[in-house]
């Protein structure tokens, strides 16, 4: 029975998602749960699967157009394709199906006398066409001579395939580029990059946006995780206790003494949040994704380690969803982590700050009237200037360095 394979549903904040990559191919066996296509949207990939054991029938979107959420994208027929295992003896009525649908058809046979007593799979022509195999030379191992996807795949890595006879070069071919000479590859910026760019672009265009520093010693901090770390992955099921869960549980008490610093611009409207949902900075290999943190101020420094660990795993994997990166009215982001010692972070809009975390290093400071080396660490606030005057970004920053200097207080909210 033939199904419909659709987009997945949207969010109101992602309009349309572009085609990536088509894993699977019409005729191409599939089985169920089986990744098929990716869909790229503004802020995370999604994944497709197989709904039921079969094959793709008809792919509507290729890749590289655009799909609205809910849109047919592909044609699924349950059961056609036979087995998705890989194993030259297979021989499934999908298969069969699938041969004496070609048979019928002399037109697609070709044209050598042997060549025209072998029956091919969809996949197996696909592949003989795309490293030009004559499919005559190909030894099936299939039911009744039958060549598969396996048997072509094996005859191209044999090298026993004859390239099809070159055309003739043009007169007028460009020479081969010396050797040693410099090199450019050009791709194309995925949708994810150019929706990260527009919104740096935003941000450094429509705010007023300013940055301003500290430094925080790390030392109560370094000694107090080098106390209890051991105790603390043991008691909570193997959580490692980092620097994030001080830092995101400082910001939290912070943001309750300003919450001009929580809030968030609406057009001409200033929107107070009553609560504190922030976002965590993650690379990937696709780009910069923010999933954020909801009411960190009911969660502990173990749940928001164990949650960080969980979104980091899962924004490499692509598995992040895209409710869980929408919202947030604060954001961190460490560039400690690549060695930045200092940095200005841009506004993640429309909020109107973030916190900008960076390498510990050693120093010589002065303490107490004597000189000793301190691991510090320079934090950087960039703000929204149209609503954060100077005074409440530094007093804001000031309350997470002393906070970070003497963590007890972030225990007794002091």
């Amino acid at each position: 029975m033939s199904t419909d394979i659709k987009a997945p549903t949207f969010p109101e904040s992602v309009q349309d998602g572009t085609i990536a990559t088509w894993h699977k191919q019409p005729g191409e066996a599939v089985s169920r749960d089986e990744l098929i296509v990716d869909i790229e949207t503004d802020k995370v990939v999604l994944e497709v699967v197989a709904p039921a054991d079969g094959a793709l029938t008809e792919v509507l979107k290729g890749e590289g157009d655009t799909v609205l959420s809910n849109e047919v994208i592909a044609k699924f027929e349950a059961g056609a394709g036979g087995s998705a295992k890989a194993d030259s003896d297979s021989d499934e009525k999908g298969d069969a199906k699938e041969a004496s649908a070609e048979q019928k058809d002399d037109s697609s046979a070709p044209e050598s006398g042997d060549a025209g007593d072998k029956i091919l799979s969809p996949a197996a022509r696909k592949i003989a066409d795309e490293n030009n195999v004559n499919p005559a030379s190909v030894k099936g191992t299939g039911k009744d001579g039958r060549v598969t996807k396996e048997d072509v795949l094996n005859h191209v890595k044999s090298g026993d395939s004859k390239p099809a006879a070159a055309a003739p070069t043009p007169a007028a071919a460009a020479p081969a580029a010396p050797e040693g000479d410099r090199v450019e590859k050009r791709v194309p910026m995925t949708r994810l990059r150019k929706r990260i760019a527009e919104r740096l672009l935003e941000a450094t265009s429509t705010t007023a946006m300013l940055t301003t520093f500290n430094e925080v010693d790390m030392g109560p901090v370094m000694e107090l995780r080098k106390q209890y770390k051991d105790k603390f992955e043991k008691i909570h099921n193997g959580t490692r206790l980092g620097f994030m869960g001080f830092f995101v549980k400082a910001a939290t008490e912070a943001l309750k003494r300003f919450p001009a610093v929580n809030a968030s611009l609406d057009d001409n409207d200033v929107v107070y949040h009553g609560y504190q949902d922030i976002g965590v900075a993650v690379s990937t290999e696709k780009g910069l994704v923010v999933p954020v943190l909801r009411s960190t101020e009911n969660m502990s420094i173990a749940e928001v380690e164990s949650t960080i660990r969980d979104f980091g795993l899962r924004a490499r994997d692509g598995k992040l969803g895209i409710d869980e990166m929408t919202g947030g009215t604060f954001t961190i982001t460490n560039g400690g982590v690549f060695g930045s010692l200092l940095s200005t972070p841009i506004l993640n809009l429309p909020q109107t700050a973030i916190l900008g975390m960076h390498k510990i290093q050693e120093r010589p400071m002065a303490v107490n009237g004597e000189v000793k080396i301190r691991p510090m660490m320079y934090l950087a606030l960039s703000y929204d200037h149209r609503l954060i005057d100077g005074k409440e970004a530094v007093q804001f920053l000031v309350a997470i360095k002393e906070l970070l200097e003497d963590p007890a207080r972030i225990l007794l909210e002091i």
